[in-house]
């Protein structure tokens, strides 16, 4: 009898992060004193897997990618066992050095901004994935836009995103997808021939609005009801479970019984902020895992929130994640803000 899948595979984006803190990010030319420096693995592969390891360390977790065979490969292969999580298929090479991002938070402006070396990210191809040596519910693969062979035609489909998700959905598995923070034309190019292959989707309200070709952000402020307008027209694109898209103030949601949710953020004190870098991927997480113990969406989007919240309070993309029991405590102690 077949093995009852359980838990997630991450698949993509294994990079090492060297996160910043600045005062605020200064102009071309200008000057800035760096003030705090912080070490870890970063990209969708690594975070995704490392907050749901912390927010549940029962939780089966295993990841697929790509690492040089360098002293920043080994660092990403330690973080692996650090946390649990299964390395088998996290290949190593000697053609090319490690991706490595520098990622650097403004303490002014709560925003980060990503300076990244491709790396081994360039190499990664659908060959790497091997699904029969898996047991996981889930796959959850990023990023587009970062990867050189993926993102071009590749093994008879459209990119190597799109084989990747074919070969996940015929071994069983369900799919997720993360995005990165690229050109809107070039991510719909990237995304529309993965969208018919695609379970759930989880992204931010820029690449909602990229997708479904809606102006969700204007003059820097979130339209909220241009994003609840996109996932539903994102929806209708393939055969979603469930979109969401997340903001600063919250998120909403669409599944496919016609029901559209919408949830505020939760009031974060700005004294606990350190860094929004990886609050997206700690969304994901937390909405994720909620996804697959059979929450309500209500409940799964409150994981998702108070997971982001959590996250928050750290440099680096997964430091200050905690258990699910935890976030969702925290989030009940700071509150939410206004309805959205």
């Amino acid at each position: 009898m077949a093995q009852p899948r359980a838990g997630f595979v991450t698949g993509g984006t294994w990079c090492v992060d060297r996160n910043k803190l600045l005062a605020y990010w200064p102009a071309e030319d200008g000057l800035v004193e760096i003030e705090d420096v912080e070490q870890r693995g970063g990209g969708s592969g690594c975070n995704f897997a490392v907050d749901i390891r912390k927010l549940d360390p029962a939780m089966p977790v295993e990841t697929i990618g790509l690492v040089g065979d360098d002293a920043d490969g080994r660092f990403l292969l330690a973080e692996a066992d650090a946390f649990g999580i299964g390395r088998a298929q996290l290949h190593t090479t000697r053609e090319i050095a490690t991706q490595y991002t520098d990622a650097f938070g403004s303490r002014r402006s709560g925003r980060r901004t990503h300076l990244y070396f491709p790396g081994t990210a360039a190499l990664l191809t659908p060959e790497h994935f091997d699904f029969s040596r898996t047991t996981a519910r889930f796959l959850h693969l990023g990023l587009p836009g970062v990867h050189r062979i993926m993102d071009a035609p590749c093994a008879g489909e459209a990119n190597g995103w799109v084989a990747v998700l074919k070969r996940a959905r015929a071994a069983g598995l369900r799919t997720n997808m993360e995005l990165a923070s690229i050109p809107p034309a070039r991510l719909l190019d990237l995304l529309r021939p993965c969208l018919p292959h695609l379970d759930t989707l989880i992204v931010n309200d820029h690449e909602i609005g990229a997708l479904a070709g809606e102006a969700t952000v204007r003059d820097g402020v979130t339209d909220v009801d241009a994003c609840a307008r996109a996932v539903q027209s994102v929806l209708a694109m393939g055969p979603f479970a469930l979109v969401v898209a997340h903001f600063p103030g919250g998120a909403v949601a669409a599944t496919r019984d016609g029901a559209v949710l919408r949830q505020p953020s939760v009031r974060v004190p700005p004294e606990a902020i350190a860094a929004a870098n990886g609050a997206g991927d700690a969304f994901a997480a937390g909405t994720m895992l909620g996804v697959h113990e059979g929450w309500s969406v209500e409940d799964a989007l409150a994981l998702g929130r108070a997971t982001a919240a959590a996250s928050l309070r750290a440099l680096s993309t997964t430091g200050a994640v905690e258990s699910w029991r935890d976030c969702l405590a925290l989030a009940a102690r700071w509150g939410f803000r206004d309805p959205i």
